[in-house]
């Protein structure tokens, strides 16, 4: 008699190595292009508010870029003439500013700030900002040289502005020794400072080495 198997008895399964019937999808890698755009309309939306702030009150104070001894001859002249303290972003050694502001215009020492921290435009302000939105400053002028005022004011306008603080800018005539700056170099700097607004932090290197060419050489002061 043939033993006849049993039903409730299954054979036991076996997996079988092949191509699964549904293809699991990829998902796309994000592009960094995307990720910039994204990046520049968040950071336009936020850093505009120094554009659509409140009038500001009168100029508080003064903040020049250092680079060039006209631009703190001014700063320390328009002083003199406004009673205003001064913050000299990235200037000349502290021996001469000392002269320049103390002995030769007379201003208290008190009414001074040498600050030494910036590298470049957009650590001008990226030094300074928390400290002047502490200090409650919403209105400073702006003295650099007219060639380099479009790219400081840009960058200022960003940095500053996403803190409710406004700029006046003071241009100082360059002469014959005026670089015009052209507009990568403007723009450049423009995103980098974007960029910090959103992120904190320079990414100049990164956009570097994602965006070959598309940021101009670092620019100095």
């Amino acid at each position: 008699m043939v033993s006849q198997p049993d039903p409730l008895q299954r054979p036991p399964l076996r997996r079988v190595q092949g191509r699964s019937s549904k293809r699991r999808s990829r998902r796309p890698r994000p592009s960094p292009w995307g990720l910039v755009a994204l990046l520049l309309a968040g950071g336009f939306l936020w850093l505009s508010r120094g554009w659509w702030w409140p009038a500001p009150p009168p100029a508080q104070m003064i903040l020049v870029l250092g680079g060039d001894l006209a631009r703190e001859r001014e700063a320390a002249a328009l002083a003199a003439r406004r009673g205003l303290p001064v913050v000299v972003s990235g200037g000349s050694n502290p021996e001469y500013a000392h002269w320049l502001f103390e002995q030769r215009q007379g201003l208290p020492s008190h009414q001074v700030q040498l600050d030494y921290r910036a590298r470049d435009t957009l650590s001008n302000f990226t030094s300074l900002v928390d400290d002047l939105r502490q200090a409650r400053i919403r209105h400073a002028l702006l003295v650099t040289s007219s060639d380099h005022m479009d790219r400081a004011l840009l960058v200022g306008r960003i940095v500053a502005g996403s803190r409710g603080i406004h700029l006046t800018p003071v241009p100082v005539s360059c002469g014959d020794s005026c670089q015009p700056e052209g507009r990568r170099k403007v723009w450049g700097d423009g995103l980098r400072a974007a960029l910090w607004v959103l992120s904190g932090r320079d990414l100049k290197d990164w956009a570097a080495a994602r965006l070959p060419g598309q940021l101009g050489p670092a620019g100095g002061h």
